[in-house]
């Protein structure tokens, strides 16, 4: 959950309070400042605003889904089938399952298959299976790490990281495979064996405040809208 905060501070314009020979006594301007500094801690107020976000980022299911692409493109390519089909994905689990077999399936019958309606009206059934549809992670630092310091009340403390060179990466990982067999006498037609997909997104830090990335994710015509801001493009501000 993200939390954003706005504070409103409201002010209060003093009068001119003179006696009638001019000037305020120092009693009275005393009690006038202390007055108006307590009015204006009880009159500072704070409003928050809560905005809810999912469980997953869009980043890890662009992964996921990315590698499911690409392997669901080379089961298609290797398998070797005749007539109608039913893909049955009684085995399939995992992260973006539905997403996965609907490419599949789509990958087959770009590549000439056709699907049967039911099962009972199928030549060939299609088994497909799944050994891995997940992230992997990997991070490296050159530099100090952030510490946990033991200060007595304060529930978190700790010193910022100082990245001389760091470099954190994921990959999407996606492992499939198909079996094919006629449907009347239970003989393999095909079998793909396993079929592996792959995505990463890699971000660096080099001297604390270069920074890059790499990721294959999108293709090269597709960019956020609008395009996050960066640090060199600050001047733009100013013109």
């Amino acid at each position: 959950m993200n939390r954003q905060i706005r504070c409103r501070v409201f002010r209060w314009r003093r009068g001119s309070g003179k006696t009638n020979g001019g000037e305020e006594p120092l009693a009275s301007r005393i009690a006038r400042l202390t007055g108006l500094a307590a009015a204006g801690l009880l009159a500072a107020g704070c409003s928050s605003k809560s905005i809810s976000t999912p469980a997953r980022t869009a980043t890890e299911e662009l992964l996921i889904s990315t590698a499911v692409d690409k392997a669901a493109e080379k089961l298609a390519k290797s398998l070797k089938v005749e007539g109608k089909i039913f893909v049955d994905a009684g085995y399939f689990e995992g992260y973006d399952a539905k997403y996965a077999i609907a490419t599949i399936r789509d990958s087959l019958l770009r590549h000439g298959a056709a699907l049967a309606e039911s099962r009972e009206t199928a030549q060939t059934i299609v088994e497909i299976r799944t050994g891995a549809l997940s992230l992997d992670t990997e991070s490296s630092l050159l530099g100090l790490p952030e510490i946990s310091l033991p200060i007595p009340f304060v529930d978190v403390a700790s010193t910022p990281e100082i990245a001389l060179f760091k470099q954190d990466t994921v990959e999407g990982v996606a492992k499939i495979a198909a079996t094919a067999w006629d449907r009347e006498t239970g003989k393999m037609v095909s079998s793909t064996g396993p079929q592996y997909g792959f995505s990463h997104k890699a971000d660096w830090i080099l001297m604390l405040l270069v920074t890059w990335d790499s990721t294959d994710v999108l293709p090269e015509n597709v960019e956020p809208q609008p395009a996050p801001w960066e640090p060199w493009d600050t001047w733009q501000l100013w013109e």
